[in-house]
């Protein structure tokens, strides 16, 4: 027996017996990632073939490393239940793949696949989570966790090694189409929320690659994959946390962001993915390209030979379809590049390979689980129901139980599964959905009847359908319009060669997701439009807003009695809303990202330097809703709030000391609820220019009618410390404002001295 075959030595021995006994092709062959896997084969029936396109890039590798996407199914990939691999088809499909490669593999090396799950499995059968910025709305990284625990285990039986997780871009322009691939604007919530995600899907021992490093939300005008024209002050405060949280949490990849940072593409940047991401944040794991990216170095490099020399050199191990790392055995040959690092590379995959089990497990005992079987399911409800913030609610209108009989459903959102799941979303069977429609009719008190009518198309006005809704709406004693974007693709929609929406596609069903940025924050105008002629007729109007992004809502809430606004909750999230709108449980969401109230104020986001005073001449200033921002049935009070030191085992009292905030917190209504206070700080002195407010620590507190319970708030000393860049003057903070709020309240607020 060969030493890496032995099971008893670390994934680390294995892979560096292995690496020795490999040739200059097969080494290559193990960093490429070329094929797109859900077109490597064909389906007949019950019966699954591979195309020639595979078996040559199997001689060609000698074997294969990584396979992208064989589970994919949605309109890019062309794949449904007639052609694509499903659950019961999956068992047999995957083992007929691997043991073709095993078989063509010299040393026997098997492949690795990996899969799409930003907010759950792209696949036929698929499980799915609400978006990530539903998530970030729950302040809940607990229930994420769970989320995520449950899409590791249907992964893991599917014999997936890889889920390509979006968990590090933060939200600074809602232009920008993948607004809802971030947990938030804020660095802290994100952080939490995202090695929540990691740590939930590593634990079922499925290996996580965080996307996209480093500074993709950024943007330039909301644009996807331009500049991130910031400096190294701003990546450290906003867009490095929550990569730092995911090496805490022991992430085994990162996926490099399209992007450039001041001139230089975060796939050629030697100081992003070696210096920092390696030397200063202490990442062991596997660095993945982004689609094609490594070729688009071409840019700069002038052809792909130099692309792949320069990707490598900078810290990037496996690619994704490019040609770039299929020429690294020709860079190596030429000079271009050190056969070192190439082997450092190839170690990083195979001791994953290892570490994952694959050399003693390289087949599917049973099919793929189910996402019922999974545990997804409900993990997606309570996620669901946490999430939407409840933003305005006048004469308490909201909940609709006790008080009307015949209620109006009216919308686009209302009958649409797709409106509501967000994008990277594969077909999904009306059984497997509850939309608005279904879930209020299933959830409607005994004696309550909901009619519904269209009222317009999604971004057609329908002149037909507008008088059925106003006929309906005139008979009804209220009326709930479910209205908003969709990033779904499952329109008609064209595609790029990386898989976002081409410009070429037309007037479609969706305005978010990859390849949909936005130089206005609206929702369709036909559907604003129907809001306004509704609101004409004097009824109490609930307007449920299910979003991809923070739209411009100003004149829908004014001409609204409650709004209630829900990032894409996924398939559960026609109950969870219906559950909440009748008041079957209460809203705790809370905004993750401000509203604007006209794209010309943007950016918006609560944490901006105080660095200027100034304020438009021709409109407000100040967001329509702030970060943080959330309304409830009931209501709350804190009072009693204490500040103390607390020292730590080290017993450094002035470095690795907490600040301590006490209070005691009560529900002053009727109805259980939950409140989220969120404690800020601010420094008042020292370099750089201070922010306005920065999110510290935040829980979740459950409380019954008229309980009160005493919570706790922990923050570290060097948390309210300016951050430092390398070579910049940097002020130590003695003196810093905590300010504790709830909902869009302030609740108390102390000068600290360090």
């Amino acid at each position: 027996m060969e030493k890496y075959q032995d099971a008893a030595l670390s994934p680390r021995e294995r892979a560096e017996d292995l690496l020795e006994k490999m040739t200059l092709k097969e080494k290559v062959g193990q960093l490429n990632q070329r094929l797109y896997g859900f077109r490597i084969y064909e389906r007949d029936g019950e019966n699954v073939t591979f195309t020639e396109e595979f078996r040559e890039e199997v001689e060609k590798m000698g074997g294969l490393g990584v396979l992208y996407g064989f589970y994919r199914a949605d309109p890019w990939a062309d794949k449904d239940e007639n052609t694509g691999i499903t659950t019961g088809l999956s068992g047999k499909a995957y083992n007929a793949l691997q043991k073709y490669v095993l078989d063509h593999s010299r040393l026997g090396i098997p492949v690795m696949m990996s899969s799409e799950c930003p907010h759950g499995h792209q696949a036929l059968g698929g499980g799915l989570l609400p978006v990530n910025l539903a998530a970030g709305a729950t302040f809940d990284p607990e229930a994420l966790k769970e989320g995520y625990e449950a899409c590791g285990r249907q992964l893991k039986s599917g014999h997936v090694e890889l889920a390509l997780m979006s968990a590090l871009d933060v939200l600074r322009d809602p232009r920008w189409g993948r607004s809802e691939e971030c947990y938030s604007e804020d660095p802290c919530l994100s952080s939490r929320m995202a090695a929540a995600a990691v740590t939930g899907m590593q634990s079922e021992g499925v290996s996580c690659v965080a996307k996209h490093f480093c500074g993709q939300g950024e943007t330039t005008g909301g644009v996807n994959a331009s500049a991130a024209r910031i400096g190294e002050q701003e990546l450290r405060e906003i867009h490095f946390p929550a990569m730092q949280a995911c090496c805490d949490a022991g992430v085994d990849g990162v996926m490099a962001a399209y992007n450039e940072i001041d001139g230089v593409y975060c796939h050629g940047n030697p100081w992003l993915l070696r210096d920092v991401l390696r030397e200063e944040m202490g990442f062991q794991g596997i660095v993945m390209a982004d689609g094609l990216a490594v070729d688009f170095l071409k840019n700069t490099e002038g052809d792909t030979l130099h692309a792949g020399a320069t990707a490598l050199k900078a810290g990037v191990d496996v690619g994704l379809w490019d040609e770039s790392f299929s020429r690294l055995g020709e860079a190596v040959e030429k000079g271009l590049v050190d056969e070192k690092l190439l082997d450092e590379a190839v170690l990083r995959v195979l001791e994953l390979k290892f570490k994952r089990g694959l050399f003693e497990h390289p087949y599917m005992e049973e099919n793929m689980l189910e996402a019922e079987e999974a545990g997804i399911n409900a993990a997606s409800l309570k996620l669901a129901r946490e999430s939407a913030v409840l933003l305005k609610n006048e004469k308490q209108v909201l909940p609709l139980k006790d008080h009307y009989k015949k209620i109006a459903l009216i919308g686009y959102h209302a009958a649409d599964r797709y409106a509501m799941l967000g994008d990277y979303t594969p077909p999904m069977p009306e059984s497997s959905c509850v939309t608005v429609l279904s879930g209020m009719k299933n959830e409607a008190p005994e004696g309550v009847s909901v009619e519904y009518a269209m009222g317009s198309g999604f971004n057609q006005a329908d002149g037909a359908e507008l008088e059925k809704a106003l006929k309906l709406a005139k008979e009804s004693d209220v009326i709930v319009v479910a209205a908003g974007g969709s990033s779904s693709r499952f329109g008609g929609a064209v595609f790029d060669e990386n898989g976002a929406v081409s410009k070429e596609s037309g007037s479609l069903s969706m305005d978010c997701g990859e390849g949909m940025d936005s130089a206005m924050c609206h929702i369709p105008a036909a559907q604003e439009e129907l809001i306004l002629e509704l609101s004409k007729l004097g009824k109490p109007l609930v307007v449920l807003l299910i979003a991809g992004r923070p739209y411009c809502i100003e004149e829908i809430e004014k001409a609204s009695d409650a709004v209630l606004y829900s990032f894409y909750p996924g398939p559960m999230g026609g109950k969870a809303l219906a559950d909440l709108v009748y008041g079957n449980c209460c809203p705790s969401g809370r905004l993750p990202a401000s509203l604007p109230r006209h794209v010309g104020q943007l950016p918006v986001y609560y944490n901006s330097r105080s660095s200027s005073t100034a304020a438009y001449r021709d409109m407000e200033s100040l967001p329509l809703h702030t970060f943080g921002e959330g309304l409830s049935y009931t209501g709350f009070s804190i009072s009693d709030v204490r500040t103390a030191f607390v020292e730590t085992e080290e017993k450094h009292l002035d470095v690795d000391s907490g600040i301590r905030v006490s209070f005691r917190i009560k529900n002053t209504g009727d109805q259980e609820g939950t409140a989220v206070p969120l404690l800020f700080s601010r420094r008042l002195q020292g370099t750089p220019v201070p922010r306005v407010k920065e999110l510290k620590a935040f829980t979740r507190v459950e409380l019954k009618a008229g309980e009160e319970k005493e919570v706790s708030l922990t923050v570290k000393r060097s948390a309210l410390d300016p951050v430092k860049v390398p070579g910049r003057r940097t002020d130590r903070a003695d003196r810093v404002l905590l300010m504790l709020t709830e909902g869009k309240d302030e609740c108390w607020k102390e000068e600290v001295i360090l």
